[in-house]
């Protein structure tokens, strides 16, 4: 069985979430997604999340593409996630390119999605303020 693994806040759930966790499933037969907790967005990334974090964990863990839901609550967990899950397979969308090639070392190959063109969830909080 080939198990891959991604991670994302998945805010304001859109479109390109639903795209990137299609074409994440395709590459494997089991999908995990690890998604940033409030604590971990608020103190590392600085971002406020509209949807709080166990609701965000399970409209992702209702989605048809989507194994296992896991949560996200430090930088360091991608590589002992991917030990931990005996991943084979990392994706980020390509916005991350080249941040997450050290997980190679592991044996897990990395692939960077191209997003879905014109959303994204900043895109969205933006013009929700306008």
């Amino acid at each position: 069985m080939k198990k891959v693994i991604t991670y994302g806040t998945f805010d304001l759930f859109h479109i390109g979430h639903l795209n990137i966790l299609k074409r994440a499933k395709e590459l494997g037969d089991y999908l995990i997604v690890a998604v940033s907790t409030d604590k971990f967005n608020w103190e590392e990334k600085g971002k406020i999340c509209q949807i709080k974090d166990t609701d965000r964990m399970e409209i992702v863990k209702a989605i048809r593409y989507v194994d296992e839901v896991i949560p996200e609550t430090n930088w360091e967990q991608k590589k002992t996630d991917c030990e931990k899950y005996d991943v084979d397979i990392f994706v980020m969308g390509d916005d991350w390119k080249g941040k997450f090639d050290f997980l190679k070392e592991q044996g897990v190959e990395v692939i960077y999605l191209p997003r879905t063109e014109g959303i994204s969830s900043t895109q969205i909080k933006q013009d929700l303020k306008k």
